[in-house]
């Protein structure tokens, strides 16, 4: 990718730093788009052009994009908290559909070689796992929707205008730079910070929910270096572990990593899907995936992250725009 220009939205976030970390790696100039509303400074690479901002403002977008010429585009910001995603609808669509379409047509009128999506794997819905990109998708939270509404955008503006994608749907991503502040999503994190804290890990429901909790390295590479892959223009992919786990076997798995124990408290049930975990067979074959890092090692190098960059304050996302059902943990 020497000599060519990238545009990261998200990038100074979780996946996306690592995914810019990638791409810089490779001899690739980037931009970073991001509003540091879940990301970082300090998880921003100093080789990087940042432009703080969010991608809901479109003429924001459109002048980035005029002023720099990509090649690809990597989009990475959302708010990825499907479960409260129920309670902020409005938010969820503005910021996660309307963001993204911003971006297409801004890719679209500037002939973008390549638009590299991070979908979800809430987009199957409560499907029979392990789930294939070949089922058709049947959100049931609004996050899930709106991830697969930008899919069929992308798909639309291949059609007519010749805009290649790639959509990636990865599932529980869990390693460093994740906002372990953050307690409405990304449950690895939420119970490390707990840990810090002296704070019961909650789990809600009777925690034999399952997922494949994926650590970083085996997603940011894959993601960044997709576009240097003739095979994967145009189609969808599922990426993450092959191996799921409860979130019962999780709690005390990090607590092992972490070297300090904690108690567990369940909280009532949510609407969410019980059990989530995807097949991979498709990502293998066309990006030689190499053998994964397994959970406990992950969680061990996640763990020592974490103890270095100490706990942080967990703060309410507001507003909310609906309370009726709403978690009472969230409200307090």
């Amino acid at each position: 990718m020497q000599g060519k220009k990238a545009i990261v939205t998200g990038g100074a976030g979780f996946i996306g730093s690592h995914v810019v970390r990638s791409l810089l790696d490779k001899g690739c100039e980037v931009v970073v788009l991001d509003d540091l509303s879940g990301g970082d400074r300090t998880n921003l690479d100093e080789r990087v052009v940042f432009i703080e901002g969010s991608i809901d403002d479109h003429k924001l977008v459109d002048a980035v994009f005029e002023v720099h010429h990509f090649d690809y585009v990597y989009h990475l910001a959302a708010y990825a908290a499907e479960g409260l995603s129920h309670f902020i609808r409005r938010f969820n669509y503005t910021n996660n559909l309307i963001g993204s379409v911003n971006l297409i047509n801004a890719a679209v009128k500037h002939k973008v070689k390549c638009f590299v999506f991070t979908s979800s794997i809430a987009v199957n819905g409560d499907q029979p796992s392990p789930l294939s990109e070949q089922f058709t998708p049947q959100p049931i939270d609004p996050y899930g929707i709106a991830k697969y509404a930008v899919e069929l955008d992308l798909k639309s503006a291949h059609g007519l205008f010749g805009l290649n994608y790639i959509v990636f749907r990865p599932h529980n991503v869990y390693g460093e730079n994740q906002n372990i502040g953050d307690r409405y999503r990304n449950v690895v994190g939420i119970f490390m910070n707990q840990l810090m804290r002296g704070e019961d890990l909650t789990i809600f429901g009777d925690g034999e929910q399952t997922r494949a909790f994926s650590y970083i390295d085996d997603v940011a590479p894959v993601i960044a270096g997709s576009v240097e892959i003739e095979a994967a223009y145009n189609e969808v992919f599922n990426i993450g572990s092959d191996h799921h786990h409860s979130v019962n076997t999780l709690a005390n798995a990090v607590m092992e990593a972490m070297e300090m124990e904690g108690q567990i408290r369940y909280e009532s049930a949510r609407h969410e899907v019980v059990h989530a975990f995807a097949d991979h067979s498709k990502a293998k074959k066309i990006f030689q995936l190499e053998k994964e890092v397994p959970l406990q090692r992950g969680l061990e190098k996640m763990a020592r992250w974490a103890k270095e960059v100490s706990s942080r304050k967990s703060s309410r996302f507001g507003p909310i725009e609906i309370d009726d059902q709403i978690p009472p943990i969230w409200k307090s």
